[in-house]
């Protein structure tokens, strides 16, 4: 009875380190899809990830095979082996990630905000500031701009590599009224990313939110060197030169932008301003009440009441 104790224990302890062998080449095999897959071989990936759920069918190889499925675009077989990962593990770091990658391409921004929820900050610091910057992008698209400055600001911490989130921060700082915070973020990204002429115009914009008149032209002429015939940044530079008193200029830029984009609702306000300084009501109030059709701009509703009240309708 002791001899077949003793083989029953050897025989369990034998079962037991082939189960930790194993699962090691699965950690390993896993590795080297991750690895296949950074250097564009995802077919190879594939296989490394099958040989990984024979070995050791645990939510790790599934959700490291769904990652190869999703760069190979194969949504249905992603879909199949992200939810085997989750039944698994229900937390499973990169499986929620993923999902919510998915969730967020599809255009289902609250599943994204759900599955990038669940990325927990243990561990891999990475990849929970990255979730915590989807789910802001997904926040910000539902328009719940505090809470997407407060998540992708804590997921960036000091990165400023993910160019995406710092513009989407830079647009959500601009909406919520804090035109200096925007235009930091806009700087920088001027800094690194110097031929993206939508940074440039942007920095324009806000400096003349801030009242930075002569900084805003100077900065939009640096974006018209990339594009002499940008109809926004054309727009930006005609509002700052008619804060300067510069109406030659203005008029000149704002025409300019309205022959490329002739339903601009700032370039409408901007010319229907002149055309008050000039004394020419009628036009003016042609330019307010298009600007107003086309979504209007800050100070056209003031406008029309100060100046066209009362005026016959064009027909």
């Amino acid at each position: 009875m002791a001899h077949h104790r003793i083989i029953l224990l050897l025989l369990v302890w034998m079962l037991a380190a082939l189960g930790v062998v194993q699962a090691q080449n699965a950690f390993m095999l896993i590795a080297q899809g991750d690895s296949l897959l950074d250097a564009d071989r995802a077919p190879k990936a594939i296989e490394k990830f099958d040989a990984a759920i024979a070995l050791a069918p645990t939510a790790d190889a599934f959700a490291g095979r769904a990652r190869g499925w999703y760069y190979m675009n194969k949504f249905d077989k992603f879909t199949t082996d992200v939810t085997k990962a989750l039944d698994l593990d229900s937390l499973h770091a990169k499986a929620n990630y993923q999902q919510a990658v998915y969730a967020f391409r599809s255009g289902n921004n609250p599943q994204t905000v759900r599955f990038a929820s669940r990325v927990e900050n243990k561990g891999n610091k990475d990849l929970w500031g990255r979730a915590m910057v989807l789910r802001g992008e997904a926040e910000a698209a539902m328009g719940q701009n505090a809470l997407a400055i407060a998540d992708i600001t804590e997921g960036l911490g000091e990165r400023i590599d993910d160019l995406p989130a710092l513009k989407t921060l830079a647009r959500l700082y601009d909406a919520t009224g804090e035109p200096g915070k925007s235009l930091e973020i806009l700087e920088r990204l001027c800094s690194v990313e110097p031929a993206d002429i939508g940074n440039w115009s942007n920095r324009g914009y806000e400096l003349t939110q801030l009242e930075r008149y002569e900084e805003a032209v100077h900065v939009l002429d640096g974006a018209l060197a990339f594009d002499k015939d940008e109809p926004v940044v054309l727009s930006n530079k005609a509002y700052a030169l008619l804060k300067l008193d510069r109406d030659a200029e203005a008029f000149a830029a704002v025409n300019h932008s309205l022959r490329a984009d002739k339903a601009n609702p700032y370039a409408l306000r901007t010319r229907a301003m002149l055309y008050l300084r000039k004394g020419d009501k009628n036009k003016a109030c042609n330019d307010l009440t298009l600007s107003k059709a086309m979504g209007g701009a800050p100070e056209v509703d003031s406008l029309l009441k100060q100046h066209c009240a009362g005026m016959p309708k064009k027909r």
